[in-house]
């Protein structure tokens, strides 16, 4: 069984770096790693990371089942404690469980990253800034006050809305975690279904009869800093945000377990991108950060449907798109690209 998922995703990585690279020439004969790292653009960036993630799992799936079954005993006491800590209730635990987790977790990891804006301390941080200007925008008390409005009562009568909508179609409830393999495959394809639903609902939201009256209110941050990625309207916070990551769990049924692992990605990966900071060993955020400083490229998360509608024209033209790489350097970016 493990040889045949290894073959098959093997072959997958193979198939979608051919096809990657016939439909961009330009990455063809060069080495593997130049064109992941480099990222010039963000569909050969995202389409050899996805690849390089396939190849991994395939080659090296020995050692993740080795790594799964040494903590696989870990995680599952850890799960088991929290089950219990809610009595077993599947809608304690799906609502209020999933409320603290992914609040408390978006609040440790944003004033993390936010704190170096307000602080200027760490001051080695600073150089690693996207944007030279001042990040606070907007005054710190307001992002307090809509983050937490955006939690509570958009958040929670959401979580209790998906719980009814998981037992109507039917979702893994029980105590015992899955194994490792279908973890990893349904978080693949909850990003491929958040991509979707992301980049659609937020292009929608730029539409110029709608902008001015939703969307807007999340661009008074230009040079955007981690706790302003829920700073918004309460209707973006509902479609845009909310309604397109639980699109893969609901269509999977997934355990309760692996919607909390992708909702924990998901918070890092929003307040990263949001961060106004390049750091090295992290995700880029140059190509949302583009996004808050341009409005209308870069709808997406991954790039590669703002390759296929063309809204990505003007960043591939930019510095901000040959910085959008995985930096494995102390160096800054800017220092690597600089703007003359």
């Amino acid at each position: 069984m493990h040889y045949h998922l290894r073959y098959s995703i093997s072959c997958c990585s193979y198939v979608t770096a051919f096809l990657f690279c016939s439909s961009f020439p330009n990455c063809v004969g060069q080495p593997y790693h130049t064109a992941y790292l480099k990222g010039s653009n963000p569909a050969i960036y995202s389409s050899c990371n996805l690849s390089l993630v396939f190849s991994i799992v395939a080659w090296r799936s020995r050692y993740f089942t080795y790594f799964w079954g040494a903590s696989g005993d870990f995680a599952q006491n850890c799960w088991d404690v929290v089950y219990e800590a809610f009595g077993s209730n599947e809608f304690a635990l799906a609502v209020w469980g999933t409320f603290l987790f992914t609040s408390s977790l978006y609040w440790i990891l944003g004033l993390c990253y936010s704190l170096i804006d307000w602080t200027g301390r760490p001051a080695s941080a600073l150089k690693y800034k996207i944007q030279s200007n001042a990040s606070f925008q907007v005054p710190f008390g307001k992002v307090i006050q809509v983050v937490l409005f955006n939690q509570i009562f958009v958040g929670i009568p959401f979580f209790i809305l998906a719980y009814y909508l998981l037992n109507w179609r039917g979702y893994d409830s029980g105590k015992d975690l899955p194994p490792f393999w279908r973890i990893v495959l349904e978080v693949a394809f909850c990003v491929l279904m958040a991509e979707i639903g992301f980049y659609y609902s937020h292009r929608l939201l730029h539409h110029r009869r709608i902008y001015k009256h939703i969307h807007k209110m999340h661009h008074e941050w230009t040079s955007p800093t981690a706790i302003s990625a829920m700073y918004c309207h309460p209707v973006e916070h509902l479609v845009s945000n909310l309604m397109s990551v639980l699109l893969g769990p609901l269509l999977l049924g997934s355990h309760m377990f692996t919607s909390w692992l992708w909702f924990s990605l998901i918070v890092f990966n929003t307040l990263n991108s949001h961060c106004g900071f390049h750091f090295p060993f992290l995700p880029s955020p140059e190509n949302h950060d583009f996004h808050h400083l341009n409005l209308n490229e870069n709808y997406g998360g991954l790039g590669i449907l703002d390759k296929f509608h063309g809204t990505d024209s003007e960043f591939l033209k930019s510095k901000a798109s040959q910085r959008h790489f995985l930096s494995t350097s102390f160096v800054p970016v800017k220092q690597l690209y600089p703007d003359s």
